[in-house]
């Protein structure tokens, strides 16, 4: 496997490396885009778990089994 970073004048201290690798993958993280959210499953969905309201009036009864 090919270096990443190669010296090729001078003799940089450990320190002055890692502030160069610091550099540049901060650098490359910037460029990549974020990942894009994954979408939530209706089964974690918060909401399902709010009760919806009672129908009122003549035939209520009937109409509180039916599907919507």
């Amino acid at each position: 496997m090919a270096p990443f970073l190669q010296v090729v004048r001078g003799d940089p201290t450990p320190e002055e490396l890692a502030a160069v690798v610091t550099v540049l993958t901060a650098r490359a993280r910037a460029a990549t885009p974020p990942p894009a959210p994954r979408p939530r499953s209706a089964w974690a969905d918060p909401t399902r778990r709010l009760r919806r309201t009672l129908p009122h009036g003549p035939g209520a009864w009937r109409a509180s089994s039916l599907p919507h």
